[in-house]
């Protein structure tokens, strides 16, 4: 599960820490395999601004599920902070770390960070090169267009290898095919449809083979908002408020319909479509966003999940059940039924690999 901290019901931002924590807190004893936090800053989009810092808080009060996270936007890090983040958070947590990075969209936080949105695309390129080496061999260097940096240690050296439990949001085309020469795995987050997506996944693939001497690429994560309830009606009612709720929100603060974002570099995907948006209204994106989602009884969510992870090949869900401005109980509510009546059936699936093992134990 993820946590998501977004206060969109006029809350104070404690009560939404609050009643996130206790969330997290109850992933452990619900039978979830792990935690999981996104990054963003300045706005009531989401609200954890440090996810390394609030996944070693939630090391310290759990003992068996992996912290993961949903991402780490590297242009917004100064790298060798960030290794050395990732690299305590595995120590305190014995290994259960799940390091997810991207490069960022929100043009709020890029200004925020006083960081050039069109160098994005490089920088993560080389933060991440310099980054992943960093863990494995315990030494950071680059001599990058952007990033150089002179060969430091990183103390406390890594835990272990993190080949295997490094994962990168991508959506565009063009980021599929770093992080497929990068040797990451990808985090679907559904925002565009699903046929678009699954192509886009098998060209990652192909790419990974060929890069990697035909090794088979780690298998895929994706994640949803969830709407379960044991009443099809009332799940429905949640979707409309709540997961629409969250879509719109999700345009507002990344400004999906801004065609601008095309002149800006490496977003030129973005800019097209806006032009969509603009063509058939805020409204039929909101919709078609929110719809990509989960919903339904109990049975009904398994069944588009296991609809997902046949078109995805996909290793393991990220469950968000708390988002769009939803009372805490509600939220409660939500997560507590699904973790009885659809985590069971879901972790009983054979896929062929788990989420997050590094990949020496996943070959033997």
């Amino acid at each position: 599960m993820s946590t998501f901290f977004q206060n969109l019901a006029g809350l104070t931002d404690r009560q939404v820490y609050r009643h996130e924590v206790a969330m997290a807190d109850l992933a452990e004893p619900l039978g979830f395999d792990s935690v999981w936090a996104a990054e963003h800053h300045f706005d009531n989009y989401t609200m954890c601004p440090n996810v390394a810092q609030f996944l070693t808080y939630m090391a310290g009060r759990t003992k068996r599920v992996k912290l993961g996270s949903m991402v780490m936007v590297l242009p917004w890090h100064d790298p060798v902070r960030l290794a050395e983040e990732v690299s305590v958070l595995d120590h305190v947590s014995d290994g259960r770390a799940i390091l997810g990075i991207g490069r960022g969209l929100g043009r709020i936080e890029f200004d925020g960070f006083r960081a050039v949105m069109g160098e994005s695309r490089q920088r993560f390129v080389e933060y991440s090169e310099a980054i992943l080496n960093a863990l494995e061999t315990g030494w950071i260097e680059s001599a990058g267009q952007l990033y150089r940096q002179p060969r430091t240690a990183i103390r406390p050296s890594p835990h272990s290898s993190f080949k295997g439990r490094v994962y990168a949001s991508a959506v565009s085309p063009e980021s599929a095919r770093i992080m497929a020469r990068l040797g990451v795995g990808l985090l679907i987050i559904a925002q565009k449809p699903w046929d678009k997506t699954v192509a886009e996944l098998n060209a990652y693939r192909e790419i990974y083979r060929e890069i990697h001497n035909n090794a088979e690429p780690p298998k895929p994560i994706v994640a949803c908002f969830i709407c379960c309830n044991e009443d099809a009606a009332a799940a429905d009612a949640m979707h409309d408020k709540y997961t629409r709720g969250y879509s719109r929100s999700a345009l507002d603060h990344y400004e999906f319909h801004n065609e601008g974002l095309a002149d800006i570099k490496g977003y030129e995907y973005y800019g097209a479509l806006a032009q969509n948006i603009r063509k058939h209204g805020v409204d039929a994106f909101v919709n078609f966003l929110a719809d990509l989602q989960v919903r339904g009884t109990p049975q009904q969510v398994y069944d588009q999940m296991l609809q997902y992870q046949h078109l995805t090949d996909c290793a393991g869900f990220i469950g968000i059940f708390s988002f769009g401005g939803m009372p805490h109980d509600v939220a409660e509510a939500n997560m507590r039924l699904f973790a009885k009546e659809v985590l069971p059936r879901l972790q009983a699936l054979e896929v062929g690999a788990s989420v997050g093992t590094p990949l020496a134990i996943a070959a033997e």
